[in-house]
């Protein structure tokens, strides 16, 4: 079974028209689905509708937070709740075309575990569609898999990747990442992207800088998250040596001057004894921050969910517990 979710944040005009499109689609492919709508806070009439299609249609699941607690949040409640053994990731503003759901699944068939969606034609303003362009550049060219968009909303995978996965903060453009990290095979399928009839963005520049700190976490995660003290101590070591260096070239200053007669002026009155004795500590301070770092990865089980749930309805409502 396919498990769509779709976050829902102030999408009320839209809901009932994407149900229908997707309920054709599955219909027509004969594609047994559920749809789990995750209200993230909305402060519209979101809920209500959604309440509604969970009464008309058995296959509909409605999740509500008490308040907006952001898209990772409201894909990771739906990807706990999710019953079915593939996950599709929508938004909820119809720029996501239902009809793409074959394709996604015929790519599923041929053996890849994660497909993200690319937008090659995108219909939004040139101060998204740029910006949105360095920023796939930089995330393919530090975590080493190239896809064209890693921003899609729309993504496939299977239920195994959502298993060893964690969304939180923003960490949701990710999850291809996070997936090619731990081994899964990743692909990405060219989309059909429609304009936005109802409704504004929800995103804006604050956006971008939060994906390029994200970006960072990522990298760091991927790359160190079972061993911190590979980064950390390493940048502590290179810093270490610096002070040590300069504190031993110091010292030679110093014997030179005060034994063998040599006109130095006093290291006292020296910048590079300030830098030196800096450089040590914050060598030393790295260090530490890594042992830590490590007791935390080997001692600390899973986090508690970042997200809190006021109200269910339909067939998720006995969530599975983790």
């Amino acid at each position: 079974m396919l498990s769509i979710i779709i976050p829902v944040y102030n999408e009320a005009d839209s809901l009932r028209e994407l149900h229908a499109e997707i309920d054709r689609v599955c219909q027509a492919q004969n594609i047994a689905a559920e749809i789990v709508f995750v209200d993230d806070g909305s402060s519209d009439t979101s809920w209500d509708v959604i309440e509604q299609l969970t009464k008309s249609d058995a296959r509909v699941s409605g999740i509500r937070f008490r308040r907006n607690f952001g898209k990772s949040a409201a894909l990771s409640a739906g990807m706990l709740a999710a019953r079915g053994e593939l996950i599709l990731m929508m938004d909820a503003d119809l720029q996501d075309d239902p009809a793409e759901i074959p394709a996604f699944l015929r790519k599923i068939d041929e053996g890849f575990d994660v497909i993200n969606g690319w937008k090659r034609r995108r219909l939004d303003p040139w101060h998204k569609v740029y910006p949105s362009r360095v920023f796939n550049f930089f995330v393919s060219q530090l975590t080493g898999l190239w896809l064209h968009d890693h921003n899609c909303g729309l993504k496939c995978f299977r239920k195994q990747v959502a298993a060893e996965i964690r969304l939180y903060g923003e960490l949701h453009r990710f999850v291809p990442v996070l997936a090619h990290a731990r081994g899964f095979k990743v692909t990405e399928l060219e989309i059909n992207h429609r304009q936005r009839r109802f409704g504004h963005s929800k995103y804006g520049i604050r956006r971008f800088v939060r994906g390029f700190l994200d970006l960072l976490t990522v990298k760091f995660l991927t790359g160190f998250g079972q061993r911190p003290q590979h980064m950390l101590g390493a940048i502590g070591l290179i810093f270490f040596a610096l002070g040590s260096l300069g504190l031993s070239y110091l010292a030679v200053v110093w014997l030179l001057t005060n034994i063998a007669g040599f006109d130095f002026a006093r290291i006292g009155d020296r910048p590079a004894l300030a830098y030196s004795i800096a450089s040590l500590l914050l060598g030393s301070q790295m260090i530490s921050l890594g042992f830590l770092a490590e007791l935390i990865v080997a001692y600390t089980g899973r986090d508690s969910d970042t997200y809190s749930v006021v109200s269910r309805i339909g067939p998720t409502s006995n969530e599975p517990k983790p």
